[in-house]
């Protein structure tokens, strides 16, 4: 215990004096992150739990740092998902362990200090995408592994607080927002970035039967709206959230037909909101076969004149 103290004092302090000292907030989380887990590596040996437990500790400490300075949670997050994926690429961790790890902890760290979600989700998103590129690791497995780690870590967050299905989905809405944000902004895949959203809040707030196909309908709807707002492929979004259904409903032990059913007929209203052109492509995206799974849109969603 008193070594995973002096780990995050370590780099909480380390990334304070240096922020003071240059200004830099995203450069010193992201040398301090890399610089302290590679150090660790090479001094301890850690490997497996103990590393990836190591990574949320750093995760975490260097928000607290920043935060503690008045810095930007954001370029926090950023930095934090850079610099572990950097500490960690010489070793057996898998970068997408390295990812959900990271993400996770940061949006956790910034909940505890009441620093802006949103914020932090966009920047860990953004630190995920951008570091892939480092460590030869394809952009759509980092979004899907960053936007599990984000959402699943806010789903935690907000049950705590008693909120689940529709409130809990609600209250993520400006996460989910700034996570499709952030995927479109530095290249990344939407399609990936939509299912591993779904798949989070699934495995986040383990809901099951009628609750948790709401859930599914609510959120793959802020999907597709959200991935409208910043011009995204409201189509490949729509499919993806319906995979991402398929993915969880087998860990809540729920029916993957009536799963993906809940997520299309949510794509599909949303993109009926949005257009007869939106809701023509949506519609097409999830009819048929997805995934092994045959999709049926329920009857308020079969056909939209407009």
């Amino acid at each position: 215990m008193e070594e995973k103290r002096g780990i995050f004092e370590s780099v909480k302090d380390g990334v304070v004096g240096t922020i003071k000292g240059t200004g830099d907030v995203a450069k010193a989380v992201v040398d301090t992150v890399s610089g302290t887990l590679s150090h660790t590596i090479k001094g301890t040996g850690a490997a497996g739990t103990s590393l990836i437990e190591a990574v949320s500790d750093v995760g975490r400490a260097a928000i607290r740092g920043v935060t503690d300075v008045g810095g930007d949670v954001g370029s926090a997050a950023k930095g934090a998902v850079v610099g572990a994926l950097r500490g960690t690429k010489e070793t057996s961790i898998e970068a997408l362990d390295a990812i959900q790890a990271a993400t996770s902890s940061v949006i956790k760290e910034t909940s505890e200090v009441a620093g802006d979600l949103g914020n932090a989700a966009k920047g860990a998103m953004q630190g995920a995408i951008t570091g892939a590129k480092e460590v030869g690791l394809s952009a759509s497995e980092a979004t899907a592994a960053a936007a599990n780690g984000v959402l699943k870590s806010t789903s935690e967050i907000l049950s705590g607080t008693g909120k689940t299905g529709t409130s809990l989905i609600a209250s993520s809405s400006v996460v989910i927002r700034c996570a499709i944000q952030a995927v479109v902004e530095v290249g990344g895949d939407v399609g990936s970035g939509a299912k591993g959203i779904v798949l989070g809040v699934l495995q986040g707030t383990k809901v099951g039967g009628k609750e948790a196909l709401q859930s599914i309908s609510d959120i793959s709807s802020s999907v597709v709206k959200e991935t409208s707002g910043v011009a995204g492929d409201v189509a490949k979004a729509a499919q993806s959230a319906v995979q991402g259904a398929i993915a969880g409903a087998k860990e809540i032990s729920l029916d993957a037909t009536e799963a993906a059913s809940a997520a299309a007929g949510g794509a599909l209203k949303a993109a009926e909101a949005i257009g007869s052109k939106a809701a023509e492509q949506v519609r097409k995206a999830v009819t048929g076969t997805i995934n092994g799974v045959k999709v049926v849109l329920k009857e308020p969603f079969k056909s939209t004149k407009s």
